[in-house]
């Protein structure tokens, strides 16, 4: 039987399963991870069993889960054809995107379509290839390919600064940008960090550790280095931005429900020729003086007319965290 042949029940009191036969026995192991908990995961997110005997694999639920997880699997064991491990992240991207092909949209720039052949998504660093795990992600991700300036908007934990800093660091690496330019609101969130001994960097990194934590994951430790030692990489706060012309540049805010309306319009018009600008922000975790507007909200009402600015939003959905946060944030909603 070939993989993917599906094996219908063939009496009406047989028991409700599905069969895949795999035809290689030493990949099916991998897809099935050490004591199956790649199988046990998929259990889990889609509520099947998956009984595993020889090389076939069969599928006990209902009709339409069966469906889907016969699509997950079929997924993933393509994946390990094609060299590539299988990991927990893949695991959940498929259950959540599921496998639909969709073509390389027409505007992505010629020069970025080999990123967007077949069904997936693919940002490629020097360290790690980066998969969108839900369909706002690869949506996010394209827009950024697309548009001088992107908005990414929603809650905490769908990664919207680590898919920005990964197609930051992929447009440098293929010569398409000179540099890279992170930056944050020197906002305190509930923590005063003034008396913190150092000086200004030791007190403003803090601030800033989240974006070296997602450069570190793209770029070995002694290149990211050197690049930040001349300046091609530069991680600052926003205020450091005032009077620049950033030109021929990628450049991140992040946290930007945390600038003021004046702050806003002034890093957007720093925007130089050459340069790709994306903005994020989540608009519940605005940490403001009281009576003082979120630039990112003044920003979305102002410039959501103008075609050449794409905006993108995210939901508890969207969470690749644990799965709590997506819960929790919830909660939360919920309560407001």
């Amino acid at each position: 039987m070939a993989i993917g042949a599906l094996t219908p029940p063939q009496q009406p009191d047989a028991p409700r399963d599905v069969q895949i036969e795999f035809p290689d026995n030493r990949l099916l192991i991998d897809l099935c991870g050490e004591y199956d908990r790649n199988l046990a995961d998929i259990e889990q997110k889609l509520d099947v069993q998956i009984m595993h005997k020889g090389n076939v694999l069969s599928i006990i639920g209902e009709p339409e889960k069966q469906k889907q997880v016969a699509d997950v699997l079929q997924a993933l064991y393509a994946r390990l054809e094609a060299g590539r491990d299988v990991e927990s992240g893949d695991i959940d991207r498929e259950v959540r995107m599921g496998n639909d092909e969709p073509q390389p949209p027409k505007y992505i720039p010629a020069n970025q379509l080999e990123m967007f052949k077949g069904d997936r998504v693919e940002i490629r660093t020097r360290k790690k290839l980066v998969e969108p795990r839900t369909e706002a992600q690869r949506t996010y991700v394209k827009s950024l390919f697309a548009n001088d300036l992107a908005f990414g908007i929603g809650p905490a934990g769908t990664g919207k600064t680590y898919l920005a800093v990964a197609v930051g660091v992929t447009m440098f690496i293929d010569g398409h940008v000179d540099r890279i330019i992170l930056s944050r609101p020197a906002v305190e969130a509930g923590e005063k960090l003034g008396y913190l001994p150092g000086d200004m960097k030791d007190k403003v990194d803090p601030y800033m550790q989240p974006l070296y934590d997602a450069l570190n994951d793209f770029l070995p430790g002694k290149q990211l280095a050197k690049l930040i030692e001349e300046q091609r990489i530069e991680i600052a706060p926003l205020a450091f931005m005032r009077g620049r012309t950033l030109s021929n540049a990628f450049v991140v805010l992040d946290e930007a429900q945390n600038a003021t309306t004046m702050q806003m319009k002034m890093f957007l018009t720093r925007l130089g020729e050459g340069s790709r600008m994306v903005v994020t922000g989540d608009r519940t975790q605005v940490d403001l003086p009281r009576g003082v507007s979120s630039g990112l909200a003044d920003a979305e009402r102002l410039l959501t007319h103008i075609p050449q600015i794409g905006f993108n939003y995210f939901t508890a959905r969207d969470v690749v965290r644990h799965p709590l946060v997506a819960a929790i944030i919830d909660a939360y909603e919920a309560d407001n």
